[in-house]
């Protein structure tokens, strides 16, 4: 009975002690913004944050001064900026529909805005900046590329473009399967329903979003009548940079010679010896090429690895370039719209030598592409050309050791869904991923 009242007592002095105190005094709390920095935005080196930045292309008729006395610079200083900037960018080469950008600071006080730098890109992934706001300065370089190893399977129910076209795989796979890597072992043009592929590529983007299209094929299994058909890229020169196809045994897929100069072209005109020509009154004159029509700046290859013996402007074949490739066999690309090359150089099979045009004689934008054997023309589709150079006994074993996983990914890369024999899909199936 005591502990209970000393229990209560202690409770009520409590209590009371509690009533008496004032009850502390509540602070509202404010609201704080937190302002985050502006992410970054790079582009060519530079926080376009910091810059208001006009983009456009060039126009016909525009030329560097045009373009920076549009844009409040006057010309003495125009002639300053190109003489310092000489050395490294010839301000003439500007071409008409590449993209170029001027960059004005935002922090500049000026009613009139003055750009701060000149931007051009003659490529997707590579630029020129000509810096002229302090000291003037100018430099080349290039965007960062990433590639991305991708596979893809199909099966044909029309034509490979078409299969890959509805998946929106870029046409450029289309035509390394069917002009390069399997010109001379699979007809395109007689492809059968049913025939299937497995393909290990490489896709590239510039500064990770930009597509820079199909920069190589690694392998590829097409199954044709029923067939099986490897290629395998493997360097055979590390010093000329030569690559070529070989299958699983090591046999070369490929030809000495490209069957063509210009990728997507038609043939215009073929080699005629009585041919008539309306450009000359169509009396019969003989015709010792054989005629690709293609848009007039579209890339004209060398159909095969040689040493460049002609480069020059003349007469009626207007702008050309005359390959030597061995002792027998000569090449030679006519009416240039401009040529790459120069006499020494050499060129390997595949790489562009010049671009379509319409110098000398020609009535339409075409490369004349002639065929020398043994210093005399010939009808280059009516020659048993040669096989390209087989692998070397010293890197075949090197190429079949390089070759086991990659064949062994390719084998296992799955038709989806997997089709039971002589059952095929009304529309193409595709596999697509990214590793």
């Amino acid at each position: 009975m005591g502990n209970k009242c000393v229990v209560l007592a202690v409770l009520a002095i409590t209590g009371i002690a509690c009533k008496n105190e004032k009850p502390e005094s509540i602070i509202p709390q404010e609201d704080v913004a937190i302002v985050e920095a502006p992410k970054e935005v790079l582009e060519f080196g530079f926080n376009l944050n910091d810059y208001i930045v006009k983009r456009d292309t060039i126009k016909n008729g525009d030329s560097f001064g045009k373009i920076l006395e549009r844009n409040n610079i006057g010309y003495p200083k125009i002639f300053h900026i190109a003489e310092k900037a000489k050395d490294t960018f010839n301000i003439r080469k500007l071409q008409v529909g590449k993209p170029y950008a001027l960059m004005y600071s935002k922090d500049s006080k000026d009613s009139i805005k003055i750009p701060e730098s000149f931007i051009y890109q003659p490529t997707k992934e590579d630029y020129v900046v000509i810096n002229f706001k302090d000291s003037i300065h100018a430099y080349k370089s290039s965007k960062p590329i990433t590639y991305v190893e991708k596979t893809i399977s199909g099966i044909i129910t029309s034509s490979i473009s078409e299969t890959l076209d509805e998946k929106g795989v870029s046409p450029v796979l289309t035509n390394k399967l069917a002009d390069n890597i399997y010109a001379w072992t699979i007809d395109f043009n007689r492809l059968q329903k049913g025939d299937r592929f497995k393909v290990i590529y490489t896709d590239k983007y510039i500064d990770d979003s930009i597509y820079g299209g199909v920069h190589d094929v690694k392998a590829v299994l097409f199954e044709h009548k029923n067939e099986p058909f490897y290629a395998f890229r493997f360097q055979t020169d590390s010093l000329k940079g030569i690559i070529d196809y070989f299958n699983e045994e090591a046999k070369n897929l490929r030809r000495a010679f490209l069957k063509a100069p210009v990728e997507f072209a038609r043939i215009s005109s073929r080699y005629n010896l009585n041919r008539r020509i309306a450009l000359y009154g169509y009396s019969v004159r003989a015709h010792k090429g054989t005629d690709f029509a293609a848009p007039i700046g579209t890339p004209i290859r060398a159909t095969a690895n040689g040493t460049v013996t002609e480069s020059r402007r003349k007469g009626g074949n207007g702008n050309y370039v005359k390959i030597r490739h061995n002792a027998t066999y000569e090449t030679q690309y006519l009416h240039m719209q401009k040529r790459k090359v120069k006499v020494g150089d050499f060129v390997k099979q595949g790489d562009v030598i010049g671009w379509i045009g319409m110098t000398g004689n020609t009535s339409g934008p075409h490369v004349c592409y002639r065929f020398w054997k043994n210093g005399r023309q010939v009808d280059p589709f009516k020659q048993k050309l040669p096989e390209a150079k087989p692998i070397s006994d010293s890197l075949k074993l090197k190429f079949l050791e390089h070759i086991k996983p990659i064949k062994y990914q390719l084998d296992n890369i799955l038709y989806e869904p997997e089709i039971p024999e002589n059952q095929y899909p009304e529309q193409p199936v595709i596999r697509q991923s990214t590793t």
